[in-house]
């Protein structure tokens, strides 16, 4: 059974004129599946290759260099606490800590839901707000135990969930 429906073929086929060659097109090819599915299966993998007439190594050399394509669903909202060393100094590692207690999951776990996933990344890139979080495509900064209830609430009210996490 085919993992690409054929709206995300067509939307890849429609990039081929905006890039050099086809092998440019692994990148968004990748997105577009992982938006779509919340993962990038194996099967998509080989499909991908087939579409764009490369090997299914080569999509999967540019898949496991980014550690946002997973062969396995995340949740509906992934969460990214950075862990650089200006936000590990101001207490990221507790804060990952205290959202997986208050979600009921592990570091780089997925709720039972599969609305939330919570996950360590390398950097953000917003070293003067450490720590951060990413939610989504929402960057949240100067976190802290006292702001976590806001924090919560406001992923709740910005991607619905469960009520997990009070």
């Amino acid at each position: 059974m085919a993992v690409l429906t054929q709206e995300m073929k067509t939307k890849i086929q429609e990039l081929f004129p905006r890039y050099p060659n086809k092998q440019a097109l692994t990148l968004p090819a990748l997105h577009l599946v992982n938006e779509a599915r919340h993962c990038v299966p194996p099967e998509a993998v080989a499909e991908i290759a087939e579409l764009l007439e490369l090997a299914p190594a080569e999509i999967m050399d540019t898949m496991s260099f980014y550690g946002i394509f997973q062969p396995e669903p995340h949740g509906k909202l992934r969460c990214w606490v950075c862990r650089s060393l200006s936000c590990a100094i101001r207490g990221s590692e507790d804060l990952l800590q205290e959202l997986c207690q208050r979600f009921d999951v592990s570091p780089g776990g997925t709720t039972k839901d599969g609305d939330l996933t919570l996950e360590f990344a390398e950097c953000l890139g917003a070293c003067d707000e450490a720590p951060v979080m990413l939610a989504g495509e929402k960057r949240y900064g100067r976190l802290s135990e006292d702001n976590l209830d806001e924090l919560i609430n406001s992923l709740r009210k910005e991607n619905p969930m469960s009520e997990k996490g009070k």
